[in-house]
């Protein structure tokens, strides 16, 4: 299949979702125009494109979970804006263009980030937009699983250990603790409301979970690597910046070779898991591959 015909298609769906979603600006108009900038400054879309690949995968219309799908850009944008603050990572470039903060100042910032991540679970509620027959104990099932997905037990969990691991020495335990929370946890959970939405049996969700969960870590290592053979013309962030806040990466742990060998294996298995599947997961499959190989 042509993955990349694929993955323009679902990005355009969910980019003309969202337009939609906020093309009525609300008071204050500068907090509207500062989570549209960053809403809009050119993402992939991975996670909402994996939410809709997953839900086909099980034999559904990926139109019907729209909502769903898109609120998980919503909560990757907030946690990009927040991670770029002079508290963190204290970046000026993302995706080409200056950072939020850089535009708005830091506390339009913050609360783009917040307006976000709360506008994401009112996104996930929206059942009255759904077809398909969805029950509602399906959208509280992924209520609970991306909210534990992106809280202290997943995302932000990760990336508070990843603040404190800073200029600490390399340590395997400690990295495979970081990503498999920082960013592995909300791809993962964005394979799974594919199954959950469809009411798959067990064996599909846990075969998809596993599948998440291995692509999570290959968009890591991946994102590792290229800062460090990346140039920020390329990456549209700054290059090296893991390497001069003396970041827990997988280069850093592993060296170079054995991580891209490491990204590897792990999409290897995650292809492996899904054997269940016909042709309809062959967009997984394909991402998976695209995942490794990206340049930016």
């Amino acid at each position: 299949m042509d993955i990349k015909a694929y993955l323009n298609e679902k990005r355009d769906l969910v980019d003309s979702y969202l337009r939609i979603y906020f093309s009525d600006p609300s008071k204050p108009f500068l907090l509207h125009e500062s989570v549209t900038y960053s809403l809009f400054a050119g993402g992939k879309r991975v996670r909402p494109i994996l939410a809709l690949a997953s839900y086909e995968a099980c034999g559904g219309d990926p139109v019907n979970i729209l909502p769903q799908a898109c609120a998980l850009e919503l909560i990757h944008t907030y946690s990009l804006i927040h991670d770029d603050l002079p508290a963190m990572d204290n970046d000026s470039l993302r995706r080409g263009k200056p950072t939020n903060h850089k535009v708005f100042g830091e506390a339009m910032a913050i609360l783009a980030g917040d307006a976000l991540l709360t506008e994401a679970f009112s996104m996930i509620s929206s059942i009255q937009t759904l077809d398909g027959g969805i029950k509602d104990s399906s959208i509280l099932e992924v209520v609970r699983r991306v909210s534990f997905a992106s809280g202290v037990h997943g995302m932000v969990g990760g990336q508070g250990q990843d603040m404190l691991s800073e200029n600490s020495i390399p340590d395997a335990e400690t990295l495979e603790f970081i990503h498999l929370r920082k960013t592995a946890a909300l791809i993962k959970a964005s394979v799974i409301i594919g199954p959950v939405l469809a009411g798959s049996e067990r064996s599909i969700l846990d075969a998809l979970s596993s599948y998440g969960e291995y692509i999570g870590l290959v968009f890591q290592i991946v994102d590792d690597i290229l800062d460090v053979e990346g140039t920020t013309a390329q990456l549209g962030k700054t290059a090296g910046a893991d390497s001069k806040s003396r970041k827990l990466t997988y280069p850093a742990v592993y060296g170079l070779e054995k991580a891209r060998q490491k990204a590897e294996d792990l999409v290897s298995k995650a292809i492996h898991c899904l054997r269940p599947f016909s042709s309809d997961a062959d967009p997984l499959r394909e991402i998976a591959l695209y995942l490794l190989r990206r340049r930016a």
